[in-house]
């Protein structure tokens, strides 16, 4: 998946530190980012490339996470144009480019600059906030409130029915996505992510489910959510009742049946649980 990016390793740890001249820097311009891309992958630029035509940059750079020995930051506001070989490339491609690393750094650095650009006005009174300097947090100049960054807790639900899977597509109206997936909801308040499982399920399609087991989790920075993936056995009547404001689709496919492209489990934790049911690894 997308943030299985072993050997290296990634760091949030929020750190007060000097840029150097190696370090790399996240240029966000309307949900695209400054990048490189040639026959090797993508690159981003470092300190010294945009030192030459943007002097500040030291001054104004802002940390965001650490992978491996270099530290990556970010400009608040966007003040760089392209340049040279240097283009912005819309966050929808850079999830999908080489190597897979890089592509979490990006997509990561996104959730990370998209808080702080929305966050500037405090929900409580509405005065204006300001980092709080020694973790990743916003604080109320007039009321003191704090404000750490939002992350929702989703399922993802692998519904089985023997050597079956319920496989879903999105209606036209909820979703522009048109490959297979599977249910999947937030977390209401008050509810166990056993219930929201539950909830979805029915909600969805109309199905009782039981032997609810946790299979994995993901950071999705696209919706600021936390994925964690559950597999469940259909209980009783497998007929679907079909919510056709979210979905278009719901059928049960064999193992052999599942699409080779949506079994994907390179990017997303729907295609690794669609991948591990078509493998027969989903216990």
């Amino acid at each position: 998946m997308l943030q299985d990016i072993a050997p290296h390793k990634y760091d949030v740890t929020y750190r007060t530190v000097d840029v150097a001249d190696d370090d790399v820097m996240l240029i966000f311009k309307n949900n695209s980012l400054l990048c490189h891309v040639d026959e090797d992958g993508i690159y981003y630029p470092e300190v010294t490339e945009l030192e030459k035509i943007f002097p500040d940059i030291r001054k104004k750079a802002k940390f965001m996470f650490r992978i491996d020995d270099y530290d990556y930051f970010e400009l608040r506001n966007h003040e760089i144009e392209p340049f040279d070989d240097w283009k912005y490339i819309h966050k929808d491609e850079v999830r999908t480019m080489q190597p897979l690393w890089k592509a979490f750094a990006a997509v990561t650095g996104f959730q990370i600059h998209d808080w702080y650009t929305n966050t500037k006005f405090c929900g409580r009174c509405g005065a204006r906030m300001k980092p709080q300097g020694e973790e990743r947090a916003m604080k109320c100049l007039q009321c003191g409130k704090v404000y750490y960054p939002q992350i929702c807790p989703s399922v993802i639900v692998g519904v089985t029915d023997g050597d079956k899977l319920l496989m879903t597509k999105y209606s036209a109206k909820h979703s522009k996505y048109r490959r297979y997936a599977l249910i999947a909801g937030y977390a209401e308040v008050g509810e166990s992510l056993e219930d929201t499982v539950r909830r979805e399920v029915m909600e969805e399609v109309g199905l009782k489910v039981k032997n609810i087991r946790y299979y994995s989790s993901q950071p999705w920075s696209f919706s600021d959510t936390l994925l964690m993936g559950f597999f469940c056995e259909v209980d009783g009547s497998t007929e679907v009742t079909l919510d056709e404001n979210e979905l278009s689709v719901a059928e049960w496919l064999t193992r052999e049946e599942i699409p080779e492209e949506s079994a994907d489990s390179s990017v997303s934790l729907t295609g690794a649980m669609m991948k591990a049911f078509k493998e027969g690894r989903e216990i």
